[in-house]
Order: C-alpha cells, then sequence, then structure tokens
C-alpha cells in the first residue's frame, strides 16, 4: 500500500510505522487541506483528520485510492457519496475514550468533594493549614448519571466502587442493565432533584442542546453539584450563573463551555487552532464561571491520555491492515 499520513505530531511517524512496517508511507506535518496541490496517481490510502474536507475534487487528485482512514469517530468532513461512486472505502474510529472521560468526570468530582484545588493554592501561596477546606463523603451520596451510555457506565462502575447510590437517566433505559450495574432509572427531572451531584454524559444535539435550563435547574437539590465533560451547550450557561448565585448549586465542574461552540471532534484540539479563538479569549477573560471560587474549569482535556491517542492510532491502524487483507472494519461507506 502506498499511503499519505496527515496532521499527526511529531511522535507518530515512529508509532505508525512500527505498526505498518514495510508499508510505503509519507507523513506530511499539517492537514490534508494544507497540500492542495498534492497529487499522487499510485496513492492507495489517504489518513487523515476531521479538520480537512475531503471531496470529488481531493479524492480526484488520488486516482488510485481505495481507502481513507480517519483518525476520528466524526466522518462528516468526507463526501461519503463521492467515495461510494469511486468505489473508495471510508473507516473511522467509532470509539476511543469512554473510561478516560469517566475517570476525568471522577478527577473533578474527587477535586470537587476535597476541596483539592484550593487546597493546592493555599500551599503555593504558602499557607500550610486545613482550615475552611472541609470537604464531603462520596459514600452514600446518590450520583446522578445523565447519558447511560459507554462513558455512563464507566462512571456508574466507578461509582459503585465508591459506595454511592446511582440514578441514571437514558432515553432508552435496559432494565438488565440496570440491574446488572447496580442503578436506577428516574426521570430527569426525579434525577436533578435526588441527586447530590450530577454528571452529564450524553451527546450534543438538537434534542440534548440546553438540556439543563432555567427551567429545570431550579428543581435540582439544593447544594448539589454539577460536572460537565460532555458539550457545552448542553448546560445553559445563564442557568448554571443563576443557579450558583441563588445557591440552588453549591459548585460546578466544567471541562466544556457553551462558547466553545459547536466543536464536534474533541481530537481536533491536538492538531488544530480552535475555531473560535479569538472571541473564546475575550469571552473566557470575563467569564464568571472562571472567577467564581467553587468552579472548577479545564480546557476540553477529558479524552486527552496518551493511551486514548494511542488507541485512536491502533484503531485507524487495524483499519488499514484489515482493508488490506480483505476484510475492512468499522466501515462508513
Amino acid at each position: 500500500m502506498k499511503i499519505h499520513y496527515f496532521s499527526g505530531e511529531p511522535w507518530e511517524e515512529a508509532y505508525v510505522r512500527a505498526k505498518l512496517p514495510g508499508e510505503d508511507i509519507t507523513f506530511h506535518e499539517g492537514s490534508f487541506s494544507s497540500y492542495a496541490e498534492l497529487t499522487d496517481p499510485e496513492a492507495t490510502v489517504l489518513c487523515t483528520f476531521i479538520e480537512s474536507h475531503i471531496g470529488e475534487k481531493e479524492m480526484d487528485r488520488f486516482p488510485a485510492l481505495k481507502l481513507i482512514a480517519t483518525r476520528s469517530t466524526g466522518f462528516d468532513h468526507i463526501d461519503l457519496a463521492a467515495a461510494a461512486a469511486r468505489n473508495i472505502t471510508v473507516a473511522n474510529v467509532p470509539s476511543y475514550g469512554e473510561n478516560t472521560v469517566a475517570e476525568f468526570a471522577f478527577a473533578l468530582l474527587l477535586a470537587l468533594s476535597r476541596r483539592i484545588i484550593d487546597a493546592d493554592e493555599r500551599v503555593r501561596e504558602g499557607t500550610f493549614s486545613p482550615k475552611d477546606l472541609r470537604g464531603f463523603d462520596l459514600q452514600g451520596k446518590t450520583l446522578g448519571v445523565v447519558g447511560c451510555g459507554h462513558i455512563g457506565m464507566h462512571v456508574i462502575k466507578m461509582a459503585n466502587g465508591f459506595g454511592m447510590k446511582v440514578l441514571g437517566f437514558e432515553v432508552h433505559q435496559d432494565p438488565d442493565r440496570a440491574k446488572e450495574f447496580n442503578f436506577t432509572y428516574a426521570s430527569l427531572p426525579e434525577l436533578l432533584a435526588a441527586s447530590d451531584i450530577v454528571t452529564i454524559h450524553v451527546p450534543y444535539n438538537e434534542h440534548t442542546h440546553h438540556l439543563i435550563n432555567k427551567e429545570n435547574i431550579v428543581g435540582m437539590k439544593k447544594g448539589s453539584y454539577l460536572i460537565n465533560t460532555a458539550r457545552g451547550a448542553i448546560v445553559e450557561t445563564d442557568a448554571l450563573v443563576d443557579a450558583l448565585k441563588s445557591g440552588v448549586l453549591a459548585g460546578a465542574a466544567l471541562d466544556v463551555l457553551e462558547e466553545e461552540g459547536g466543536l464536534s471532534e474533541e481530537t481536533v484540539l491536538l492538531t488544530a487552532p480552535h475555531p473560535n479563538a479569538d472571541a473564546l479569549k475575550i469571552t473566557l477573560e470575563n467569564h464568571y464561571l472562571i472567577s467564581h471560587p467553587r468552579v472548577i474549569v479545564t480546557p476540553h482535556l477529558a479524552f486527552n491520555t496518551q493511551e486514548a491517542v494511542e488507541r485512536i492510532l491502533d484503531t485507524t491502524m487495524d483499519n488499514i491492515l484489515h482493508f488490506a487483507q480483505g476484510s475492512p472494519t468499522n466501515v462508513i461507506s
């Protein structure tokens, strides 16, 4: 196979060559769109990323192309109809970080419950004292998990390990799964009213836009906490601010903000600048949540571990190898 590989971090070249020994691979530091004049009549595989559109004109530059292997879950940057018309297979990475995101959600929960950020800042400022840094136990508390998919189930298993009670909200309920993993399904209002901590793990779409909003956030248990590692716009920012000001929420931990816009793929953050970087910078500088003493904000990094990135590469290389062997995997088109 003759492969063109785009948008990788520098260390990826050695990693990929070890996975595909003997293959003819050309690595390009920039995105596919940075090489608008590149053509190759012999290339059979494009290994690319979500920030570059691949349509009819791009495919025509590689007449022998047989496979587009995108290192992403999303694939809306590829013209699937054009690929199908040319008998080009498209493969993606369906999942890579369920446990990774769940672990980060619990890291945020522990940071909130034990005042870890406050304590670290105090010591760095020169005061070694636990005064006024009392936290709370997780054991016996009720955790509300909004979205019981792959990530949510990892969170539920962790919560069981901490001895927490778990409520789960999911449109399509699975009673057998609830029994197996020791949690109880609840409606969203019921979950919000009964949970000491609510953590969000639903995808962002038209149905989940402002799923937590001014109308329902007032029904949350007074003094509860909210964690969001999913997408910023699932939570209405004004509603969150009001809930913090009124005391409905005692605190929050946010890895995502509504002001990020429509960013659909976490891993694009690793290789491309944020599409709204300038506007976001100004917004962050004036953001109420950033300066709130009981709110933790992190820069959309729940997905970002070495293991998760390597899983992306491993799946992508497996997609290429299986295609070469005549048994393609994770095929979109």
